[in-house]
């Protein structure tokens, strides 16, 4: 998760406002999804350019001392072009995760079977580390078609109903595995001492029968 943006001013003193809404296209009801798009304003600026832009809930606010219209101006211009198409950005794992509510794992399972429609990868540099991660992205108009058709419940029941189907065909080859074990088992052959106590009671059975008198 994105830690919440602070609300409090980087500066004291008079200020000049800007404010910028950012489509539900863009967003998908997500906060998250806000978040990653502030970034990625901040990203374009430099410095202590970045501070001067947050977002509170879907709306991105820009914040300059008074004292700085041509930062103010140009910090803008920066806004504006970022977000201009802003709607096709791509939607990166723990946004996707947000917008559909799904856990890491159903991704990972719906990326590996194809439900999951991946539009490439990105590769980045973790802050402070030399270690670089790469990961799946996605096109905003799959996950806004997912979203809608509400296909998560769909692929959760399919796959409750291929668990029991697969606990079933298990169950059923164990089952059968036994019996076959059983139809091939031979009897254990007898010692020779053993045919050998057997041929006595034999013997024996015989002799109380009386046949012999």
């Amino acid at each position: 998760m994105y830690p919440m943006p602070s609300k409090k001013k980087p500066y004291d003193g008079p200020v000049l406002t800007a404010e910028f809404p950012l489509p539900s296209a863009a967003t998908l009801g997500s906060s998250v999804r806000a978040k990653g798009i502030l970034l990625e304003v901040r990203a374009k600026l430099a410095g202590t350019a970045k501070k001067t832009i947050d977002v509170r809930g879907n709306i991105l606010i820009l914040t300059v001392p008074v004292t700085e219209p041509q930062q103010f101006k140009a910090i803008s211009a920066v806004v504006e072009r970022t977000l201009d198409g802003i709607e096709s950005l791509q939607v990166i794992p723990r946004e996707i995760e947000d917008i559909l509510s799904i856990k890491t794992s159903e991704r990972h399972r719906w990326l590996k079977d194809g439900r999951l429609q991946s539009a490439g990868t990105r590769t980045v540099k973790l802050r402070g580390r030399a270690r670089k991660i790469t990961f799946h992205v996605f096109d905003p108009r799959f996950v806004e078609t997912v979203l809608n058709d509400d296909l998560v419940t769909t692929w959760r029941e399919d796959y409750i109903e291929a668990k029991a189907e697969n606990r079933r065909r298990a169950s059923e080859m164990r089952a059968l595995t036994r019996a076959n074990k059983k139809a091939t088992s031979k009897p254990t052959p007898l010692r020779p001492e053993d045919e050998a106590a057997s041929e006595l009671r034999g013997l024996a059975e015989f002799l109380r029968e009386g046949f012999l008198r």
